[in-house]
């Protein structure tokens, strides 16, 4: 059977252990960028930094400002044994909603120990085997998560997080915290290269979308379409509507940077392609075949195989193309995943 991107083992590729990017680039900014053209099909090589002659003036270039929080809390059950709780997302007062493991183990009821002013209470398992916890503590929760809490590295990278983290797995423009992913295609930009896209003329707008957990799970059914996809918060002000609307009117292009800026873009655009301020849950999931209504160019990262996000940059780009720099970048050396290299979507 031809491979055409409508079943999920179509995105399976063999990448080796070694590409998996452990560490950020010695310098932010300093990442390979290939450049995929749909129109011909091409591909090139260069440097990220070359986006600021790669992106024309009167074109907007779309950033999610989300940061990320020290979501990862480590810790003791009871017995001793070690606990791991991921907060993904704060339903009000102490409670939020976490991933723990072990999942087998911690039970409602169950109290793991962080530190001697943090524990955190296992009170309930939601429909989706989540848990909702109390953290508890004698500080401002923020501030006993910021103190106690870990950067919450992808699981692809096997190392704990260290001092640096702290910068590298942030955008330069992060402002809103909740988010317990960064927005990596946003990790490549220095302020300035921000700078010179601006003075060149490019209309620079922001958008929110808390990245959650759920970017990183696989899809585990083969057809796309029985995915169960995760709810992310998102915001699109008026300021940004009018922007975009007003680059569609003077014949510029959007570009999105990241996935997570396309899925807002996409949630947020009308029925009648005009963009409006707003804001909610989306589940919006991304993958061939999908007209695009909000986005007209992508900068974006290499994925995981079987990821809702090498299936939205396929739907973007065509499923054949997607592979193909796939391929291409696996044979070029290029690193991969959230500290790895960069792609750009053009026509």
């Amino acid at each position: 059977m031809t491979k055409d991107g409508s079943r999920t083992s179509h995105y399976d590729f063999d990448l080796p252990a070694d590409r998996i990017a452990q560490q950020p680039s010695e310098r932010r900014g300093e990442s390979r960028l290939m450049v995929v053209n749909r129109s011909t099909g091409e591909l090139s090589h260069h440097q990220f930094g070359e986006l600021a002659e790669i992106i024309p003036a009167g074109d907007a270039l779309v950033l999610n400002t989300a940061r990320v929080f020290r979501a990862r809390l480590l810790g003791l059950r009871d017995n001793g044994a070690q606990a791991e709780i991921l907060l993904l997302r704060r339903l009000g007062g102490t409670e939020w909603e976490a991933m723990v493991h072990p999942g087998g183990k911690l039970k409602p009821g169950k109290v793991v120990r962080v530190a001697d002013d943090l524990a955190v209470r296992v009170l309930a398992t939601t429909e989706r085997r989540t848990r909702v916890v109390s953290v508890e503590t004698s500080l401002d929760i923020d501030d006993a998560i910021e103190k106690y809490g870990h950067v919450p590295l992808p699981p692809y990278i096997t190392r704990s997080d260290q001092a640096a983290d702290a910068e590298r797995y942030q955008t330069v423009y992060a402002r809103e915290t909740g988010s317990v992913a960064a927005p990596t295609a946003g990790l490549h930009f220095t302020g300035e290269l921000l700078e010179r896209l601006v003075e060149k003329g490019v209309r620079r707008v922001d958008v929110l979308l808390h990245v959650g957990a759920g970017t990183f799970k696989p899809v585990d059914t083969e057809h796309p379409a029985d995915h169960v996809m995760h709810e992310e918060w998102f915001t699109l002000s008026a300021h940004t509507a009018d922007v975009l609307n007003e680059t569609r009117r003077s014949g510029g292009k959007i570009w999105a940077v990241g996935t997570t800026s396309v899925r807002t873009l996409e949630s947020a655009i009308d029925e009648d392609g005009i963009f409006r301020a707003k804001s909610g849950d989306t589940r919006i999931f991304i993958y061939p075949p999908y007209e695009f209504r909000a986005v007209d160019r992508l900068i974006t990262n290499f994925h995981l195989p079987r990821s809702t996000l090498i299936m939205l940059v396929a739907a973007f780009a065509g499923y054949e193309l997607t592979m193909r720099a796939y391929e291409e970048a696996i044979a070029s050396g290029y690193r991969m995943y959230s500290y790895g290299d960069a792609m750009c979507v053009v026509d």
